[in-house]
């Protein structure tokens, strides 16, 4: 027996026995990697058409170029370019299998032009055609011309593995993927074709499009008098479901809890023009709560000698004045250099920023 044989009788028997194990991931990726091979292969024919030829003398070009498009030199040249390096699957099946590559090259390119079909499927057996699956080829549920009546994918689909069975599309169930599932109605349906849309989104079951279309309404939601399920609003009940110094958004079907501005107590709404009240610190201008400024009240806030005041949003701080610094609790004149010819340092307002003595904040 050709060496050749004896590969291809060993491959076949490893081929077998990895279905027996039921290794289904690598039957896929041994049809997975043939298809790349023949796709990249497509793509060289391509590439090497009249390569190397354009200009000059069209009959000589003519007759090298008849030779160029059947020989071996292109031929070599596009299996040099069918797998990336780093890839050893796709290198080792071309390796493995390049006299079959010259056999279809040379005498069956022309009655055989699909290189998938007779490498892939029909000579190397490691594919099926699309709407089959398993070792021999079997149709899917639903046929092979619509897997799955074309609501789903079948199982190993076009490769040597897989169950055949049915994963449905959004929408449908069942082994033949004809049943519509929860939320979704039967638009139409036979017994091979099947059409199902989803139900509002107000239904847990339906039978047509609309909210009057409901056989039960979903949580959330309920009927009114002409029987249609609509919304409802969480946020009117009394006592309100949201927490203090929150407010209640309604949506369709729920509701959601948000912080109210800080400088509000309690609000209804976002922003500081929903407060119910304003918090501490800040005070009502117009329908909108603004900060106050505690350093231009009539009264000093900071009443310590040598303190002045510094606002702040809601509250504000004392710290020494120019010039002063804290110590233990009172600010005291800064110490100057006995052997300074200068003036006292730059008196600014980000100066004794480390020199405050107190700071308000709201709690």
């Amino acid at each position: 027996m050709p060496l050749s044989d004896m590969i291809s009788l060993l491959f076949c028997l490893v081929f077998v026995l990895s279905f027996g194990n039921g290794n289904a991931k690598d039957l896929g990726a041994l049809c997975s990697t043939c298809k790349q091979i023949t796709d990249n292969f497509n793509k060289g024919f391509e590439r090497t058409t009249k390569k190397n030829f354009g200009g000059g003398n069209t009959a000589w070009e003519e007759r090298k170029l008849s030779k160029y498009e059947t020989s071996e030199i292109r031929l070599v040249e596009i299996l040099e370019g069918l797998c990336d390096s780093s890839s050893f699957e796709c290198n080792h099946m071309v390796e493995e299998y390049e006299e079959h590559f010259e056999t279809w090259w040379f005498k069956r390119k022309t009655k055989h032009p699909d290189l998938h079909k007779w490498f892939c499927i029909e000579t190397i057996k490691v594919c099926c055609p699309k709407g089959t699956f398993g070792p021999d080829c079997n149709s899917c549920v639903g046929g092979s011309d619509r897997p799955c009546h074309g609501n789903g994918r079948c199982d190993g689909d076009g490769t040597r593995g897989g169950s055949g069975k049915c994963t449905c599309d959004p929408g449908y169930e069942g082994e033949f993927c004809l049943d519509c599932a929860e939320r979704y109605f039967s638009e139409e349906r036979n017994d091979t074709f099947s059409s199902c849309k989803e139900c509002h989104s107000s239904c847990t079951t339906c039978t047509g499009a609309t909210n009057k279309d409901c056989n039960d309404c979903r949580d959330g939601w309920e009927e009114d008098e002409e029987e249609a399920c609509i919304d409802i609003d969480e946020c009117s009940k009394d006592p309100p479901p949201c927490k203090d110094k929150e407010y209640c958004l309604n949506t369709d079907g729920s509701y959601s809890c948000n912080v109210c501005d800080g400088r509000c107590s309690g609000c209804k709404g976002p922003g500081p023009g929903n407060c119910v009240a304003c918090a501490e610190g800040y005070k009502d201008e117009e329908g909108t709560c603004t900060d106050v400024d505690e350093c231009e009240l009539p009264d000093a806030v900071c009443t310590e000698e040598h303190q002045e005041c510094v606002n702040t949003n809601g509250s504000y701080k004392c710290r020494c004045a120019g010039g002063f610094e804290e110590h233990d609790g009172v600010c005291v004149q800064q110490a100057q250099p006995e052997d300074s010819q200068e003036g006292p340092a730059e008196d600014t307002e980000y100066s004794n920023t480390e020199n405050v003595l107190t700071e308000h904040q709201d709690l």
